[in-house]
């Protein structure tokens, strides 16, 4: 009987440790780290001081690098490449500029062992504009921009490491505009980010 108890006493404390692990033995094997390559359609609000300044829709690659504190904690490193844009006002060409839009930002992953994945995301957008040319030299803006993100998308298991993913993200991006040193108002680009990619986590 003695025997029989301790055997006894020692399986449920095996069961025990074995139900307290499992969503940790669970979150091991997707491991914390989640890399994905995105197709990302760029829509701009074309809002400001300036009536008929706008640049163009656009497709554009990223990859981003999402780190897990937590199950449902993680921090999201959104880049990209030097982004080339047409600058329209009133419907005729001034000239093109590039910016680099890299985002950080904060999730909450809910649903962290589900095949479908849900998360919501909160955080701080910096842009930087470059090779500008616009009105043969007398336009320019102000080279730096900062602003919130915030947005909402899912993860979706394929198999294994393999994701689908969808996310959508509001972007604040602003920058000055003047011509021949004379300021014209401010331009708020502000996109819409639309982006369909697939993810590995590890």
């Amino acid at each position: 009987m003695i025997k029989t108890s301790a055997l006894s006493r020692v399986a449920a404390a095996a069961l025990a440790v074995s139900a307290l692990s499992a969503p940790l033995m669970a979150q091991a094997a997707d491991g914390p780290w989640l890399v994905r390559a995105r197709a990302v359609h760029l829509d701009p609000a074309n809002r400001g001081d300036i009536d008929g300044l706008d640049i163009n829709t656009k497709t554009i690659p990223e990859v981003d690098i999402t780190y897990f504190f937590t199950p449902n904690i993680a921090a999201e490193l959104i880049l990209t490449y030097p982004q080339k844009q047409d600058v329209t006002l009133n419907g005729g060409d001034i000239g093109t500029l590039k910016h680099l839009p890299p985002t950080l930002s904060a999730q909450y992953h809910f649903n962290p062992e589900g095949k479908v994945r849900p998360y919501v995301s909160l955080g701080v957008n910096y842009t930087r504009f470059s090779s500008v040319h616009l009105l043969d030299g007398a336009g320019k803006v102000d080279k730096s921009s900062f602003g919130l993100s915030y947005g909402a998308g899912m993860d979706v298991q394929l198999s294994g490491p393999w994701y689908l993913n969808v996310d959508v993200k509001k972007v604040g991006i602003k920058t000055d505009v003047s011509v021949s040193g004379t300021k014209l108002g401010t331009f708020k680009v502000d996109p819409l980010l639309f982006g369909v990619g697939i993810g590995y986590r590890f």
